[in-house]
């Protein structure tokens, strides 16, 4: 990054055995945490070699919540991945209190690293044992690490922490198929913390939960982050959660970061286009205003790259951007300017559609289709013996946004008015060479 502070070095070894009480402290006094520094993260070897994380970089600061949102297959679990050193780095590292846990490193430091970055999996079923019981789920990492001092110590240990995520102490004698989805990810959940973590990878930890228990556990999240001062990369794909839960927020596309600014900042001023797209699908509560909302579609296209390679780059106001020299210089005027940017916009449903190719606004007919358009074939076989008929209903269908009933009749009518004309030409021509 092209960012001008610079971060003041503790006396820590890279290949230092064991992690430092505190991480290093930039100019501003905050603890960074979490670093990574240009990570590649490559699957596959030779000509099937897959590029999921390209030059990576970004810092977690201690006690803050870092989001990093992105559609499906962009890259963030692999990072998070990475993070718990399940996913080997092809190239770059990764920094934790100024130690670099990617790689090679020895068994005591990662022993460590295991009992301080802890991970809260997307999916609350497929991450619990099925054979094992609440309790051993929860005490598992307490017997690899032994941190109790004797039975009843454990017990209290676990006891407590079951109760402090919404669960009874009845429930450690159960399995987890005896359990919902939103308690499985409670025991999931209980059983990061009771490591009394310092740093929780959660991975889209709600996606699989319904939407009135998504509160619930995004609460307990802030309540032991209030209470232990853990810092979260929290991984999600929908910016409506993060803006509300996050200190700052990283855009991955494609395996590139694309932009990194606290949350008010990315939503006020959104500089690149991907992430203009993420906070224009996010759904509006109001059905009229959702039907009305136009879409800003991200276009690649737009960007050339063919004469100089794009970089992250620092704009100023813990900003960053994705681009090449000229965007980042775009980018700074819009945000010198200090004008908020609007990336949602409700149409007006009185006014006429415009369409135009060159917009970056999705006006897909079929996203606001009534329920009964179903392009039935009757249309279009009626429109066939019955071309005026089927004209009438092609402009009435179109009127009213029935677009696939409007194609079925315009279809059928097409072809009716050739074949008939071809009939009636033939007949007047045939008439024609008899009367000669």
């Amino acid at each position: 990054m092209n960012k001008k502070k610079t971060v003041q070095k503790t006396e820590i070894s890279e290949s230092a055995a064991h992690l430092p009480e505190h991480g290093p402290i930039d100019e501003t006094g905050r603890e960074v945490l979490l670093s990574l520094k240009n990570v590649d993260i490559t699957f596959g070897k030779g000509d099937n070699a897959n590029r999921a994380v390209k030059n990576a970089t970004f810092d977690i600061y201690k006690g803050e919540t870092f989001s990093l949102v992105g559609e499906s297959g962009s890259g963030k679990t692999t990072i998070g991945r990475a993070v718990i050193r399940v996913n080997p780095c092809a190239a770059g590292e990764i920094l934790y209190k100024g130690v670099r846990i990617s790689g090679k490193i020895p068994h005591s430091l990662d022993r460590e690293v295991i009992r301080n970055i802890q991970m809260v999996f997307q999916d609350p079923a497929a991450s619990l044992n099925e054979r094992a019981t609440v309790d051993y789920i929860i005490s598992e990492g307490l017997y690899n690490f032994h941190l109790f001092e004797n039975e009843a110590d454990r017990v209290a240990k676990v006891e407590k922490m079951i109760e402090e995520v919404g669960l009874l102490p009845e429930h450690l004698t159960r399995y987890p198929h005896e359990f919902s989805g939103g308690q499985r990810q409670r025991i999931g959940l209980a059983r990061a913390m009771v490591m009394e973590p310092e740093l929780v990878v959660a991975d889209e930890p709600i996606s699989a939960l319904d939407v009135s228990i998504r509160a619930q556990v995004l609460n307990l999240l802030k309540k032991f982050q209030r209470e232990r001062n853990i810092t979260y990369l929290f991984i999600a794909h929908d910016l409506s959660i993060v803006r509300f839960i996050s200190d700052r927020i990283g855009v991955i596309y494609k395996g590139d970061i694309v932009e990194i600014a606290s949350a008010e900042e990315l939503f006020d001023y959104p500089l690149h286009p991907y992430t203009r797209s993420l906070i224009s699908a996010i759904p509006i509560p109001d059905p009229i205003l959702e039907k009305n909302k136009v879409l800003f579609t991200y276009d690649p296209s737009v960007h050339d790259y063919s004469k100089e390679e794009p970089k992250m780059h620092y704009i100023g106001h813990d900003h960053y951007v994705f681009g090449s020299t000229e965007e980042i210089e775009e980018y700074k005027r819009i945000r010198e300017a200090g004008v908020p940017l609007k990336s949602i916009t409700i149409r007006d449903p009185n006014e006429p559609e415009t369409r135009t190719e060159d917009d970056n606004v999705s006006n897909e007919p079929i996203l606001d289709t009534p329920i009964h358009d179903t392009g039935n074939k009757l249309y279009g076989i009626g429109s066939f013996f019955l071309p005026l008929l089927g004209l009438i209903g092609w402009l009435l269908f179109k009127k009213h946004r029935y677009y696939k009933n409007y194609k079925m009749c315009k279809k059928g009518t097409l072809a009716g008015l050739i074949t008939f004309g071809a009939i009636i030409l033939l007949f007047a021509l045939a008439l024609l060479i008899a009367t000669l």
